[in-house]
């Protein structure tokens, strides 16, 4: 990225508050905190996004022969609600569900999203489409250059306007919120150099793997994103994600708040415990 020098002159209370926000990761030093603060007030905001809602929950099962995985509910609240006042937040009030198994019930539950202060439109798979299908479904309906992929069954505290500010100030083709684990086995593995992730690896074999740094299944992408996936049949963004991290084409947005990847009734039993009634950050 091109950079020029600038010298500027601003109010100590100014920069008291400029300094509060280095956290010597993120944000690195005071340079980096006023580029990323430009950048939040200069760029435009994302206001759309996906949630992948489709799934079976087979690792739930028997329970998600009668529910959907994301309305198992977590402090009171379906997993798929909390998403959304997480979303609502940050102002991204266009949510797209891609549902497909007992999604007649998501539907049934949140209807417009009207009640939840946003607006929520449907898509349904008639077939098992994976999570590259289901966003090519949605392509339509995705008039923005960027947006926001989310899979329905995680827990996530984040700040959504950091993680846009980083993608944008990246120029990335995608941005993946990661966080670390001790077994890395059950998730995609993730391998960095720098902000660029280098490998994505799918599950990868237990013992076998050379990072503890995980992508936690929610996503900035930019629109260009569509012509590395097929326009029709079943396809899985984990696989696109792969061939974009050998041309370096993936940012990687390490974050500290807590997360949950509920896909088994122990991962279950563990939100119940730890999320309990916390609202998300």
């Amino acid at each position: 990225m091109d950079r020029e020098r600038l010298t500027i002159t601003l109010k100590k209370s100014i920069l008291e508050k400029v300094d509060h926000i280095i956290d010597g990761s993120q944000i690195r030093n005071r340079s980096h905190a006023i580029e990323t603060l430009i950048s939040r007030s200069l760029n435009p905001t994302i206001d759309k996004a996906v949630i992948l809602a489709g799934g079976r929950g087979i690792n739930m099962r028997p329970f998600t022969f009668e529910m959907p995985k994301g309305l198992f509910p977590v402090g009171g609240k379906p997993i798929l609600e909390q998403l959304i006042e997480l979303l609502r937040k940050y102002e991204i009030r266009n949510i797209l569900f891609s549902i497909g198994h007992l999604g007649e019930k998501i539907e049934e539950y949140f209807g417009d999203g009207r009640k939840f202060g946003v607006n929520i439109e449907y898509i349904k798979e008639k077939e098992e489409a994976g999570t590259g299908g289901a966003l090519v479904l949605a392509k339509k309906y995705l008039n923005n250059d960027s947006f926001l992929v989310v899979h329905g069954d995680i827990l996530i505290d984040i700040n959504l306007n950091d993680m846009i500010a980083f993608h944008k100030n990246n120029e990335a083709l995608g941005t993946i919120a990661v966080t670390t684990v001790l077994d890395p086995s059950s998730y995609g593995e993730i391998i960095m150099n720098g902000t660029k992730i280098t490998q994505f690896i799918e599950k990868p074999q237990k013992g076998k793997q050379k990072s503890q740094l995980i992508s936690c299944g929610l996503y900035i992408l930019e629109k260009g994103i569509f012509s590395y996936l097929p326009k029709k049949g079943p396809s899985q963004l984990e696989d696109i994600f792969a061939k974009l991290a050998s041309t370096a084409q993936l940012s990687a947005f390490p974050f500290s708040g807590r997360f949950l990847d509920i896909g088994t009734p122990k991962s279950y039993e563990k939100a119940i415990k730890e999320w309990g009634s916390v609202k998300a950050a």
